[in-house]
């Protein structure tokens, strides 16, 4: 028998929820005890995990940043979790207040405070959808708001290593892909035991008792989720590698153990 706890929408405070969890670490109040109690065993397990998941949120800003300095003006986030400080949409209209956003998670609580931050909004939008169905996404009657005859940025932030292989990672990419014109983007964030196996692995058996578990994947792996995309410069590297605003060491960066890249549609 299937546990509804675990179907997409699905609501239990006792079980461990991931996009809860990401609240707890970055110091929200949208959590429960199941999430802070499964949220510290990751810590444990990694005693660096909050850098990891600061520096992957602040190669999510710098990202979006640096996509809407050079005139994008349309942002798919996929997997956006629970609203932030300095969210996509907020970032982008910094510099083009008429910069459109499409928020997507298959979380009700996620979608609901979503909308709730984004009521009254003409150029933002979240919308519930399943990112294991590209269809549900591409063919969701809000996703008008972005024009897909002209780029996107599309963004996979943290939330590809939560797809299982059974649920064809590369497939689901392919199609979404498959989907933006020339001159679209696709930035995403990978987690990896590449750098630090031992320590991925014990955070790995802990999110094995959550609502998503994670599947790390290789260097090679997450280079083939951009198939024929250009990486920009750096290429795929550690996320705090990736264009930062002050000198970072490998061994510094690779603690981190998230892969991070932003790729070209030619």
């Amino acid at each position: 028998m299937v546990d509804e706890r675990l179907l997409p929408g699905g609501f239990d405070p006792n079980l461990s929820n991931i996009a809860r969890m990401y609240d707890y670490y970055l110091g929200g109040k949208d959590h429960y005890e199941a999430d802070r109690v499964r949220a510290e065993e990751a810590m444990a397990a990694d005693p660096t995990l909050l850098t990891t998941i600061r520096g992957n949120r602040a190669f999510l800003g710098r990202a979006v940043r640096y996509l809407a300095e050079r005139g994008v003006d349309q942002f798919l986030d996929i997997g956006t979790g629970l609203p932030t400080q300095q969210n996509v949409h907020q970032i982008a209209q910094s510099v083009n207040p008429r910069a459109r956003v499409v928020y997507v998670d298959y979380d009700r609580q996620v979608v609901a405070h979503g909308r709730a931050l984004l009521a009254g909004s003409d150029v933002t939008r979240m919308i519930q959808a399943d990112l294991r169905r590209p269809r549900e996404i591409l063919e969701h009657p809000e996703i008008k708001l972005l024009d897909f005859d002209r780029p996107v940025a599309l963004l996979l932030v943290a939330t590809l290593h939560f797809i299982p292989d059974e649920s064809d990672p590369a497939g689901i990419m392919a199609e979404l892909r498959d989907a933006l014109a020339p001159g679209s983007h696709l930035a995403l964030t990978h987690a990896s035991a590449d750098g630090i196996p031992d320590v991925v692995a014990r955070v790995v058996e802990v999110y094995k008792r959550t609502s998503a578990p994670g599947t790390p994947r290789t260097r090679d792996q997450v280079t083939g989720l951009f198939g024929d995309f250009e990486l920009l410069d750096p290429g795929l590297v550690w996320a705090p590698l990736w264009r930062p605003e002050r000198p970072v060491g490998l061994e510094e960066a690779k603690r981190t153990w998230f892969y991070a890249g932003v790729g070209r549609k030619l």
